[in-house]
């Protein structure tokens, strides 16, 4: 049976929430001032109002006081959407490791789909949105090989590594959350509408500015601290020396979470924000199974390593061995044909690879291993 808006969040969360987001361009230009400007939705609805409102605030003052907490409800409930708040003990509880958590959490998908996902052990997958056609391929191989493993996957569904962990998910028919920084019932970026539709009926799409909210910058590092909390490991795929991303790691570690990255080549600008968090003492992970180790021991790592070894199991010598080919970075045809002679015979190994969903063609015609 479904469950109404209004069976689950209280008039204050709902009055608080909708004060977050009409403050929302008040708080974007002080949080554009003022980096790491967090602490600001930590405060009280009167102190919160008095530091931002200015000569708007009697506006707000009577706007505040006039709020209708049912036809906000009824509002949500008609973009098919169930606010949760902090009074109901649905509530998530690694948020409540927040000094600023969310009064309330939209949620676009099934509610008691959400609760399991949330009460099981999440990962968090985060990267660059420009990411390059490894960091793509180790991202969705993490999602998928982790959700296969029962695993929730959390990100952000933005462009690049977010969305490719979310696609591994849906690929091992796993649960993946997607955390937006508008309105739940809002595909952000629009280019990820499928994506967004597919999450929401697997998995769930959350946010913590109401429906109708649109993103604004200082929302993406908000929402950013709501995947951290969420996480018990947050690994980070692909990140330049100033990358968002790392802001999340830093949340995560703040907020005693376990943090781990993807290596990459040490001359790539996309790796070096990801070697450096690995120098500075976080987890290398290499595949599913180094999360899964990072969590469970060593025990749940040699399973991980069981079921890669039987993907491989009945491949022949030749194919295995262009296999370690793609593995090691020849990426082009050319680059993966022993001799002139042997063209044909190495199109039709990456044709039996591409069927056994061992490699995957990229962009430009390139070839990359899938993790």
């Amino acid at each position: 049976m479904s469950v109404s808006v209004g069976e689950l969040a209280c008039d204050a969360c709902l009055r608080r929430s909708w004060l977050i987001a009409r403050l929302a361009a008040h708080i974007e230009l002080v949080w554009s001032a003022r980096r790491g400007s967090a602490a600001l939705l930590a405060l009280d609805d009167a102190a919160l109002v008095d530091a931002l409102a200015g000569d708007r605030r009697g506006t707000i003052v009577g706007e505040y006081d006039r709020f209708d907490p049912a036809a906000a409800r009824r509002r949500y409930a008609a973009s098919d959407v169930v606010a949760l708040c902090r009074c109901d003990p649905r509530y998530p509880a690694p948020l409540d490791d927040l000094p600023d958590a969310p009064a309330v959490l939209y949620v676009r998908g099934d509610l008691a789909r959400f609760e399991r996902a949330v009460a099981d052990d999440c990962v968090a997958i985060v990267g660059a949105r420009r990411a390059s056609p490894y960091g793509l391929e180790q991202a969705r191989g993490l999602g998928r090989g982790l959700a296969a493993a029962g695993l929730t996957v959390v990100s952000g569904m933005a462009l690049g590594v977010d969305s490719a962990a979310h696609v591994g998910a849906l690929e091992a028919e796993g649960v993946t959350i997607a955390v937006l920084a508008c309105g739940p019932e809002r595909p952000y970026p629009a280019s990820k509408r499928q994506l967004h539709a597919r999450i929401a009926a697997a998995g769930a799409v959350v946010a913590e500015l109401p429906p109708g909210t649109p993103p604004r910058r200082w929302c993406f590092p908000a929402r950013n601290r709501i995947i951290a909390a969420l996480a018990q490991v947050l690994v980070v795929v692909e990140a330049g020396e100033r990358s968002g991303s790392l802001i999340t790691a830093g949340q995560a570690a703040d907020l005693g979470r376990e943090i781990a990255a993807v290596p990459g080549l040490v001359t790539a600008p996309l790796a070096a924000g990801t070697n450096a968090l690995i120098a500075d003492g976080a987890q290398l992970v290499r595949g599913p199974g180094d999360v899964l180790e990072l969590l469970f021991g060593s025990a749940a790592a040699a399973l991980d390593c069981g079921r890669s070894e039987e993907r491989l199991g009945g491949l022949e010598p030749d194919l295995r061995a262009l296999l370690e080919r793609v593995g090691a970075g020849c990426d082009t045809v050319a680059a993966l044909t022993v001799s002139e002679a042997s063209v044909d015979a190495t199109l039709a190994g990456l044709a039996q690879l591409e069927l056994h969903g061992l490699v995957r063609r990229s962009a430009g015609g390139r070839y990359v291993a899938t993790a």
